[in-house]
């Protein structure tokens, strides 16, 4: 089963190497979005498991994610990523969704 991840960003190289480190795992798939717009279309359009809020989105936006992905869909995580890394991704990403190392 394959795990769906919308990344929210709004620094266009870092939207880059994010999505290329979370596709490069078997069984994950993620989308990018730059504005809060882009980011509403993809969770309208594509069942997500995992909304991840990275650098530069605001509390105002995070709490848009928050409560869209709750009317949407409770079992939707929405968590923040603070950088540091492909392993301090891919172990917030693990924990947000229980998954085993």
């Amino acid at each position: 089963m394959k795990l769906h991840i919308l990344v929210v960003g709004r620094n266009p190289q870092i939207m880059e190497t994010v999505l290329r480190l979370i596709n490069a795992q078997e069984n994950w798939e993620a989308f990018g979005a730059l504005t809060d717009e882009d980011g509403w279309q993809l969770i309208q359009q594509h069942p997500m498991d995992l909304v991840l809020i990275g650098g530069g989105v605001d509390e105002h936006s995070e709490q848009f994610f928050s409560t869209a992905c709750e009317e949407i869909n409770p079992a939707i995580r929405v968590i923040r990523h603070y950088g540091g890394g492909s392993g301090l991704l891919f172990t917030e990403i693990k924990e947000a969704m229980n998954l085993k190392n």
